[in-house]
């Protein structure tokens, strides 16, 4: 039965600032990326990132959204949308 349900994607606050401050079709790419993301998590160019638990990347053009999963919940938080230069500083 779990499997069936769809993923719900949360977007922080942060994640959400960095997103409004994009060009508006950037935005409008990230946004659509985002969508198919509620399919599944692996939607897309995804990968997880070394180093760090349980957090994960999708490439969008220029773009990385940092995100963490919980498969039990089936939520996706988006946690940081940044230009890749930006995005590994941490």
């Amino acid at each position: 039965m779990g499997e069936d349900r769809p993923w719900r994607i949360e977007v922080a606050r942060r994640a959400e600032v960095e997103l409004k401050r994009l060009p508006a079709h950037e935005q409008a790419r990230i946004r659509l990326a985002l969508d198919r993301l509620i399919q599944g998590p692996e939607q897309g160019d995804v990968r997880k990132l070394g180093g760090r638990e349980n957090q994960w990347r999708l490439r969008v053009g220029d773009y990385r959204v940092l995100f963490s999963r919980d498969s039990a919940a089936r939520v996706i938080v988006v946690l940081h949308v940044l230009p890749r230069g930006r995005a590994y500083r941490r």
